[in-house]
């Protein structure tokens, strides 16, 4: 006892023969503050997912290390894609061939194609003008037994069928100069549009090769490696979102009824000392607990970059759901942490007084304390990094 007294003198006698520290000081204010309850919950992410392969193949690449931030859209692996590949060119290929059926129909015939039906339909006129000129001379000689009946029935047969094939070239060239016809050209629009389907199909089953990441966040397992054959279904990686968390806290049933969707709270967490997240109630679950009768409470906040709230870290949710009380309230730069308990430096008679305190509710820029500070002191809020206790300051503007 006597050393640890000699060593407080010790410090004494150098902090007054210090020169005197130049600071900043804020006024202790007390008021009427709604008391809050604390709740002991856990981060859990805004969102998770198992991300799974759509079609089946050889792992050829694998981009998913745990650990990894991956942006929405980013490829997380990729499969062998040869045969896809093939069986998307024969689709091209087999829509090129009915585009262009489709375009020859539309098209109609071709002008040489009508000049030969018209050349047809000439040649068949004069044949049959011949056949019915050999029908009429025929009649004659029969008339006068110059030749036989069989004869005659011979030119008239003959006569008939250059008949016939007249009829058959002209309606050749109807059908010619008038084109396709409207169901022939939407069957071959039909064909067409069902091809173009396929290719798309394909080019889907294709861009499925590469698994990709629903939404921006961290790789937390790695489900499948290169050389690895996966099957439909098959796991390939999970992400979850931490770009913004929620913090899950069970709240028994004398306060839920108390906590609202969109209630302010303030978020502390034990592997981050010092530092206070503010957020939101965002869900409050109407469905308890069986056992312990309380209800989940779902705060969510933003994660600083890191990141730094990890899926599964504990946290305290500090939720105003009680009766008012009066709080001592100094600014949040008035506090120094990294001891084994904050403390404020309080002025009196021109020097900084070390007190210790335990720090309760944040309020805006303000942090409630308890300990020996009470309203209307002065706290040092900048400088009081390097002060020791009992050295003498000069406040800033004085």
């Amino acid at each position: 006892m006597k050393q640890l007294a000699l060593v407080l003198l010790v410090v004494a006698a150098a902090a007054q023969e210090r020169p005197p520290a130049l600071v900043v000081v804020a006024d202790v204010v007390e008021r009427e503050v709604t008391a809050r309850r604390s709740f002991v919950g856990s981060v859990e992410p805004v969102r998770r997912s198992v991300i799974e392969s759509e079609v089946e193949g050889l792992v050829t690449e694998y981009l998913a290390d745990e650990g990894l931030r991956v942006e929405a859209g980013a490829a997380l692996a990729k499969l062998r894609t040869r045969l896809a590949e093939i069986a998307l060119d024969a689709a091209r290929a087999a829509l090129k061939l009915r585009e262009e059926e489709l375009r020859e129909q539309k098209n109609g015939s071709r002008p040489e194609e009508l000049a030969q039906a018209r050349a047809k339909v000439a040649a068949a006129v004069a044949a049959n003008d011949m056949r019915q000129w050999r029908l009429g001379r025929a009649q004659q000689l029969f008339e006068t037994s110059v030749i036989s009946e069989d004869e005659l029935k011979e030119a008239q047969m003959t006569a008939r069928l250059a008949e016939e094939l007249l009829a058959e070239v002209k309606e050749g060239l109807r059908l010619a100069e008038a084109g396709p016809r409207e169901e022939r050209i939407a069957q071959a629009e039909a064909r067409a549009e069902a091809q173009r389907a396929e290719v798309r199909r394909l080019e889907d089953e294709l861009e499925r090769h590469t698994i990709r990441a629903p939404f921006s966040g961290y790789v937390v397992r790695e489900a499948t490696e290169v050389g690895q054959w996966l099957d439909k279904g098959s796991a390939v990686a999970e992400i979850v979102a931490l770009d913004e968390v929620d913090i899950v806290a069970p709240v028994v049933e004398d306060y839920v009824l108390g906590v609202a969707v969109g209630m302010q709270a303030s978020v502390t967490v034990g592997a981050v000392p010092g530092k206070t997240f503010e957020g939101n109630v965002v869900a409050v679950v109407p469905g308890a607990d069986m056992r312990a009768r309380t209800f989940p409470v779902k705060v969510r906040v933003k994660n600083p970059e890191g990141p730094l709230l990890k899926a599964g870290m504990f946290a305290t949710v500090h939720l105003p759901v009680g009766g008012t009380e009066k709080a001592v309230l100094v600014p949040k730069d008035a506090l120094v942490l990294g001891g084994q308990t904050p403390i404020v430096y309080v002025v009196a008679d021109g020097k900084a007084v070390q007190v210790p305190v335990e720090v309760g509710l944040a309020i805006d820029s303000l942090v409630q304390v308890k300990g020996r500070v009470t309203g209307g002191q002065k706290v040092v809020v900048r400088g009081n990094e390097r002060l020791q206790p009992g050295q003498a300051v000069r406040i800033e503007g004085n």
